[in-house]
């Protein structure tokens, strides 16, 4: 614990806290005290005026960054048939239907996006109860209950983020490597900040996007402007 309070103190040396920067500031900042060799992520996180609590103030839905995450997504899909063979050769890590539940009941896989056809939301159904806490559950809103699993697969292997308010209107997502340049991570952070803005709900009064910070993996969190 230590240690890793030295480090994020050594991160934070020289930082104005509650100042807001702007992005391509905030960017230059991050990589000049990138302290690891990791390729580290670039986190956005957005604290946003809405209420989850209230079912018209949900905010959730996907968006495909035009640079990719950076980060290679192990997808799982509930297939049979010749929709199981399309989801095969795009791409999909794990592909079945009864037996693919019974794997995640005994907790053998692990993925990071589940897609699954309209006809087999019954097996799903299964293992809702595992799959909901952790926001994997398939649901049609998000592109995740399809026919269409080759293309489902294609955009989730290509970068396309999910995105939930979370408790007291917490967004996060991220958004690249700090590798990347410059040019890509801005024009993903502005493509997630416009799919967010076209999310706000129709009924929400007051201030909609209220704080907006970035950081890495392993460094500071910096402010930038919340639009």
């Amino acid at each position: 614990m230590a240690k890793k309070s030295k480090r994020m103190k050594k991160a934070y040396e020289g930082l104005d806290r509650s100042k807001i920067y702007e992005i391509t500031e905030a960017l230059k900042l991050l990589k000049d005290r990138k302290a690891t060799k990791l390729d580290e992520t670039v986190e956005i996180v957005l604290r946003l005026g809405v209420d989850p609590r209230q079912s018209d103030q949900n905010v959730r839905g996907v968006v495909s960054l035009p640079h990719g995450t950076g980060k290679k997504l192990t997808v799982a899909v509930f297939a049979r048939d010749d929709k199981a063979e399309e989801a095969k050769k795009a791409g999909a890590d794990f592909v079945g239907a009864d037996d693919l539940a019974e794997q995640i009941q005994k907790n053998e896989i692990s993925f990071d996006r589940c897609i699954a056809t309209p006809d087999m939301m019954g097996v799903v159904g299964k293992v809702a109860k595992i799959l909901g806490p952790k926001g994997l559950m398939p649901n049609p809103k998000l592109g995740t209950v399809t026919p269409n699993v080759a293309a489902a697969v294609g955009a989730a292997k290509a970068g396309q983020v999910e995105f939930r308010a979370e408790k007291q209107g917490i967004v996060h997502a991220g958004v690249g490597k700090i590798s990347f340049d410059d040019k890509k991570l801005l024009e993903n952070i502005e493509a997630f900040l416009d799919a967010i803005r076209k999310a706000k709900p129709a009924s929400l009064k007051g201030a909609y996007m209220k704080k907006a910070s970035l950081s890495s993996t392993m460094g500071p969190g910096l402010q930038i402007p919340a639009a």
